[in-house]
């Protein structure tokens, strides 16, 4: 893998506009695209952000940390056989991770890529161009770039901010950046596409309530930052007013069927205000490899290949699941026994024969009608933000500071989400309700180790003991009856290490320790 800084510079000569997404435009030639005739109308412009919803850009943390971060180092699933995910299971993590590596890497990437079309659209765009729709352009690009230095500042913290890749020509050594303002830098972002984006736009494309919805988020997150015991009231208004205006004034509802919204038929449903927009059968690099590379067998992946790297299921996590949670645990996790006849369906469907994931495991070719679909290129466009997860935001900036809330509104939302799963509502809120119901909700979209990290900010015994209470096996699944399974047996985690408050913080990866000792530095301001 290449250092951020060396990457940088190369993707300096790279074509802005590769790889767009045949969803939103169809592309034109390369050969007939050059930085002199490109950037002339509203469609180049839409055809340059288009480039930034997936692809080669977003591959490299998508297929190899965002699940094993999100949902392997806040315990809910384990991949057996893998040194690299056992580090990060286990809270024995390396420099030299590759899990961590990737994701560090993957991130610039992207962000990189944002840089390039930000800085063409600002100096290249022709004058002919209005300056909404330039404005609208700059902000979809933006807006994913805020979402990658989100995940920069969960995973790492302080870390190298970068909106002009030209400036590492005259100086690749960089130091880290104080994380308040990387998140500065992530609301700025957003505040910005909030405020030109359109309300309304093609299914795929971000709106001003993905960036408000982001904003909520966000702000959530940073109303703990620095704080002990209670969080900044003015952020979690803030917080609360971004999320509440989504809620309230979007028009958008939650979509009627759990179980569909990760299914391809219904990719880019309005729930989903920021979805990767992936092409099935780009192959290697380019694709979704979630459906080809974590099945739990090769009957259900496309050209019956695959299934290698199963993503397995703590018992923790299944004990998150009550009686009444069918809708959302078969949609989320197999559990042996478990048939759906939609996976393999020429064949009559498949049976579960372990407790894996099941979510974005969507069956072969044939059950996709897609017969150039392979096991690197799933079509399934999954979500990095929904509208599911905005309404329990808004639900805990409303209860903010207070041990229980009863609040009328915040319920309302909060028990939207369980309605929809055909689970009983809940007549008062704490913290702990909602993050158990955040956990299960947004199961298997890298989000619960944001969740578990947001919390450390302010009440860090309480993410620490967590963590360590978890019961972080695996199991089998027989006649409704769960067994774990002892420590270190059939490829199973290993001892795992106690949390501590430094287990919240990634190491920076050795290769790029390597290339700029400075960012062994302590960090520095930006603004």
């Amino acid at each position: 893998m290449k250092p951020i800084n060396k990457l940088l510079i190369f993707l300096l000569f790279a074509a802005a506009i590769a790889g767009c997404k045949k969803s939103f435009l169809d592309r034109p030639s390369n050969s007939q695209i050059s930085s002199q005739n490109f950037y002339k109308t509203t469609s180049d412009l839409r055809l340059a952000t288009a480039n930034l919803y997936a692809g080669s850009e977003w591959w490299q943390f998508h297929m190899t940390s965002l699940l094993p971060l999100g949902d392997g180092m806040s315990g809910n699933a384990y991949k057996g056989y893998y040194g690299d995910f056992q580090q990060i299971f286990t809270r024995t993590i390396t420099a030299q991770n590759g899990i961590v590596s990737s994701a560090w890497i993957g991130l610039y990437n992207v962000i990189a890529q944002c840089n390039t079309v930000i800085n063409a659209i600002q100096s290249q765009a022709s004058p002919s161009i209005s300056a909404a729709d330039k404005n609208a352009a700059i902000g979809e690009a933006k807006f994913i770039r805020a979402v990658c230095y989100y995940h920069l500042a969960v995973y790492w913290g302080a870390v190298p901010i970068i909106e002009d890749n030209t400036k590492l020509i005259q100086n690749s050594l960089l130091n880290r950046n104080i994380v308040s303002d990387v998140y500065k830098l992530v609301t700025n972002d957003l505040t910005f596409a909030a405020q030109n984006l359109p309300a309304k736009d093609v299914a795929g494309r971000v709106t001003t309530w993905s960036a408000q919805g982001m904003l909520g988020k966000v702000y959530l997150t940073i109303a703990g930052l620095g704080q002990s015991g209670e969080r900044s009231q003015p952020l979690l208004d803030s917080a609360k007013k971004y999320a509440g205006n989504v809620c309230k004034n979007s028009g958008l509802s939650l979509f009627p069927s759990y179980y569909n919204l990760f299914t391809v038929p219904f990719n880019d449903v309005p729930e989903d205000l920021f979805a990767l927009q992936w092409e099935g059968g780009v192959g290697y690099g380019a694709g979704n490899t979630w459906a080809g590379i974590l099945a739990p067998s090769d009957s259900v992946t496309a050209q019956g290949q695959g299934a290698w790297g199963t993503l397995l299921v703590t018992y923790d996590f299944y004990l998150t699941y009550t009686a009444k949670d069918t809708v959302r645990r078969k949609a989320t996790i197999m559990l042996t026994g478990d048939h759906y006849p939609e996976l393999d369906a020429a064949q009559g469907g498949y049976t579960a024969t372990q407790p894996s994931m099941k979510k974005h495991i969507i069956g072969n070719e044939k059950d996709n009608n897609l017969p150039t679909m392979d096991i690197w290129s799933s079509p399934e466009h999954n979500a990095m933000l929904r509208l599911a997860d905005v309404y329990l935001i808004y639900a805990e900036a409303i209860l903010g500071n207070n041990a229980t809330t009863a609040d009328g509104t915040a319920l309302q939302y909060f028990n939207a989400v369980r309605a929809r799963a055909g689970v009983d509502p809940v007549k008062v809120l704490d913290p702990a309700t909602i993050l158990n119901e955040r956990r299960i909700e947004l199961a298997f979209e890298g989000q619960y180790w944001i969740d578990l990290v947001r919390l450390s900010y302010y009440d860090p015994s309480t993410a620490i003991n967590i963590l360590n209470n978890q019961k972080r096996v695996t199991f089998s699944y027989k006649n409704g009856v769960a067994t774990t399974t002892p420590a270190g047996q059939d490829g199973g985690p290993q001892t795992v290490n106690p949390a501590t408050i430094d287990s919240f913080t990634l190491p920076i990866p050795a290769s790029e320790e390597t290339s700029d000792p400075k960012l062994l530095n302590p960090p520095v301001p930006y603004y």
